[in-house]
């Protein structure tokens, strides 16, 4: 039977650095935003950590969406092997398949809404740039386009009344520093 304690480790292995360190701030986000709501926590706790497998270079498929990818390595490969219900099963799936922010459906449950606006969270702010220049290319124009065009796509999706302050805060961060970028590359990025 597969523990949390190896989807951890298979997470640390497999995610190139990043996929770790983003589900353990996805945890704390999530601590934060959804510390009234009434969820899952065992089942979340494995939603947070496999949605991003579809990803990894281990499991991603060239034209596959990493989140419905993320789904079928969950309910295909590791669920099976757990000793979670089938009502767990089913809430893991879901928040897998809708975290993305490209995803518009509503989300239906706790465990998905807390994901998703955690998830969300992490595009904000400092760590959001960084993300974004992490991932290159070696092109500050490129890179700067995309943090625009997450911040704009996440910011207004907010529901979550603790969601939306962090969302606020994080996102008067980013716009101080993305001014100090243009501002220091003189508008030449």
């Amino acid at each position: 039977m597969l523990t949390l304690a190896d989807i951890e480790r298979m997470t640390r292995e497999d995610g190139e650095g990043w996929g770790y360190a983003h589900v353990r701030r996805v945890l704390k986000l999530a601590a934060a935003i959804g510390a009234d709501l009434d969820y899952d926590h065992e089942a979340f706790d494995w939603a947070v950590h496999l949605h991003d497998w579809g990803a990894f270079p281990r499991y991603r498929q060239p034209g596959v969406d990493h989140a419905l990818r993320s789904r079928q390595i969950a309910e295909c490969d590791i669920l099976p092997q757990t000793a979670l219900s089938a009502r767990q099963a089913a809430l893991i799936l879901d928040a897998i398949e809708k975290h993305d922010y490209r995803d518009e459906r509503p989300v239906e449950t706790a465990e998905a809404l807390v994901l998703r606006e955690a998830d969300f969270l992490d595009f904000l702010g400092v760590i959001g740039m960084a993300r974004e220049f992490a991932w290159g290319p070696n092109n500050l124009q490129t890179c700067y386009e995309r943090i625009l065009a997450r911040r704009n796509a996440v910011r207004a999706r907010f529901t979550l009344p603790v969601a939306q302050q962090i969302a606020v805060q994080r996102l008067e961060t980013m716009q101080w520093a993305l001014e100090r970028l243009l501002e220091e590359s003189f508008g030449d990025l």
